[in-house]
């Protein structure tokens, strides 16, 4: 719905998950809102991240299992084609028709920031009340000498390839570069990543060691600490020069060395939105920018890049735009990478105990629906602060991001071990991992000197009340008939 004074009350640059929620949100509020696109709606995660890729992971652990079971080679093809099928079954939700349908006008075009409350268009004028910055982000260029274009992919266009490569060589060792690298590997290509420093850094090392030793097993060749200096084509493919001397051959080069905001040409300084030394646009944490009537979230933000917080911070930031409310985004930040088996995690961004606190930890060679389904390579850790509070934790094995939710609640609402511990669970479950990790914690303070003693304190005093209405009580009638109600 046009604004009846020709300005919008909310402008969305981008129409990824941070734009489509945003806006949708603001609509619901009964603001007129505009999303402009200069591409499609639906963003990264439909189009090359979160859709595409774990369809990818779904087809090639069943493929590893067909060829276990038959010998059966995988179809590249029907690869591709069910996760063109996962894009389009789910496309129609973040289409410009279910915008306009949720009271969202969506205009497609590039737009640039002129003034304080104006825009253009594609040279079009634009009058707001207030916008939100949803550009996202783009893959980073490594920036080595001799990469040939022609012979490179990236996270947004690795499912553009039409036949399987035969030699995949992957610039990475974060989550996108572990997904993809097991993926291609199950599916049968040969895979060598080239990692600077360790892969999944910021996970546990006894995590990391753990999918580590699981990408080894599905053929992945993994050269960690060491960078590539130079690259050449030769006949057939490229060849990447190592730091240590060595090379790597490979027939297509996956990059996946992070991403940066698109925060270029927004005419940001004509609005006074400030960004940091790596382009993104600072937010506090009310996701509000430098200019009090610009918001901005998702990956153009300086937050973690996750397609959950992204939808969640748009929300909090059309929210406090449209209704004058001051809601803050959770200090809870959970996380998964999806590799078999997949690690999850949810750390505290807030002040107070933060990450710190006491391990409490389950391996699930203990753990019974581990041991039944012969998946024991994990674990469950709880990170316990003050008085029992769970402060993060870490979760490996399979479905772990499933578990983790049950944590990031915790995390979230400042909840305790004796809060998990005394909450009936399903068995067996993988989430027993919790629970059992949360029991562990309450028996080890329970055993602590201080209150060991005012236990066994509470039984003797116990004790002699029973054995006081035992002897009070006259022969044939139960010790508790004589107590009063």
């Amino acid at each position: 719905m046009a604004p009846s004074d020709g300005i919008i009350d909310f402008l969305v640059l981008g129409g990824g998950t941070a734009g489509i929620v945003g806006a949708k949100t603001a609509a619901g509020f009964g603001a007129t809102t505009v999303l402009v696109e200069q591409e499609r709606t639906g963003g990264d995660c439909l189009w090359t991240g979160c859709v595409p890729s774990k369809t990818l992971l779904s087809a090639a652990a069943q493929a590893k299992t067909l060829r276990k079971q038959t010998g059966q080679e995988p179809d590249f093809q029907a690869v591709r084609g069910r996760i063109a099928t996962a894009i389009r079954t789910i496309e129609p939700e973040d289409s410009s028709e279910a915008l306009e349908k949720a009271g969202v006008q969506v205009l497609p075009g590039r737009i640039i920031f002129t003034g304080p409350g104006t825009a253009e268009l594609d040279g079009r004028p634009l009058r707001f009340r207030q916008a939100l910055i949803a550009t996202g982000g783009q893959p980073a260029d490594p920036g080595i000498p001799g990469l040939d274009p022609a012979r490179t992919v990236t996270s947004e266009t690795v499912w553009d390839l039409e036949e399987l490569p035969p030699r995949l060589a992957i610039l990475g060792g974060g989550p996108i570069a572990c997904e993809l690298g097991q993926a291609f590997a199950r599916i049968g290509s040969d895979v060598t990543m080239v990692v600077r420093s360790a892969i999944l850094a910021k996970e546990l090392p006894e995590a990391v060691d753990i999918v580590r030793e699981s990408l080894k097993a599905d053929g992945v060749t993994i050269l960690e600490n060491t960078t590539v200096t130079t690259a050449a084509n030769y006949d057939g493919g490229v060849r990447l020069q190592l730091a240590d001397g060595t090379a790597v051959d490979a027939s297509t080069v996956l990059v996946a060395v992070g991403r940066t905001p698109r925060t270029i040409n927004l005419g940001l300084e004509k609005v006074d939105v400030r960004t940091d030394g790596r382009g993104h646009v600072i937010t506090d944490e009310r996701m509000r920018t430098s200019n009090p009537l610009i918001w901005a979230a998702g990956d153009v933000t300086a937050q973690p890049q996750f397609t959950h917080l992204a939808g969640v911070h748009a929300s909090v930031a059309a929210s406090n735009a449209v209704l004058g409310l001051r809601r803050r985004i959770s200090t809870a930040v959970p996380r998964v990478t999806y590799t078999s088996p997949e690690i999850a995690a949810v750390t505290s961004t807030g002040s107070g105990d933060g990450q710190a606190g006491t391990p409490r930890t389950i391996w699930h060679s203990h753990l019974d629906r581990a041991i039944t389904a012969d998946r024991t390579e994990g674990f469950t850790r709880l990170l316990v602060g003050r008085r029992g509070r769970i402060t993060g934790g870490t979760i490996v094995g399979p479905r772990a991001g499933e578990s983790l939710a049950e944590l990031s609640l915790a995390v979230h609402k400042k909840l305790t071990t004796s809060d998990i511990a005394g909450t009936t669970h399903a068995y067996p479950t993988y989430s027993d991992g919790v629970w059992n990790a949360a029991v562990l914690d309450v028996r080890e303070r329970l055993a602590s000197p201080l209150t060991g003693t005012a236990i066994k304190a509470l039984a003797r005093i116990r004790r002699v009340v029973i054995d006081g209405r035992r002897i009070n009580s006259k022969p044939g009638t139960p010790p508790e008939s004589g107590a009063r109600h």
